[in-house]
């Protein structure tokens, strides 16, 4: 009875599993990335968006302040942004360093929500992403 038991716990652990496992948020990449190629200096700062904004992060509607989608530079956040799957990054060399030399201001305590990162919600910034510290 006991090894009964025990095996049914193990067949359904097994079922089960695959189904606790997280999606990935975007689509796997087709092809070659395609990195932006215009000096920051020239990107336009992106138009702001009609309010309230609501989007689905981790299987549940949040409203959030600003979608961020296009060209990754020249703005300023704050409040709750969600960074979407289209954003458009800067090459890199060795660490991910795609925010450096842009104008890119973050309010303090500002939550960014990334979707390349499956929904993470970050409250530090991006400053591993401009070079100012180390990726963690």
């Amino acid at each position: 009875m006991k090894r009964g038991l025990l095996f049914l716990i193990a067949l359904a652990t097994l079922l089960l599993a695959p189904a606790c496992q997280q999606q990935p948020v975007c689509p796997p990449s087709t092809g070659a990335p395609e990195y932006l190629t215009v000096p920051p200096g020239e990107l336009a700062a992106p138009t702001p968006a009609a309010f309230p904004l609501q989007v689905e992060i981790n299987g549940k509607i949040t409203q959030v302040d600003k979608v961020v989608e296009g060209p990754l530079c020249n703005d300023t956040w704050s409040g709750t942004v969600y960074v979407t799957c289209n954003v458009q990054v800067y090459s890199w060399d060795e660490s991910p360093t795609f925010l450096k030399n842009c104008n890119l201001s973050i309010a303090p305590d500002t939550i960014v929500y990334v979707a390349y990162h499956n929904d993470t919600a970050y409250y530090n910034g991006c400053s591993c992403h401009t070079g100012e510290i180390a990726e963690p």
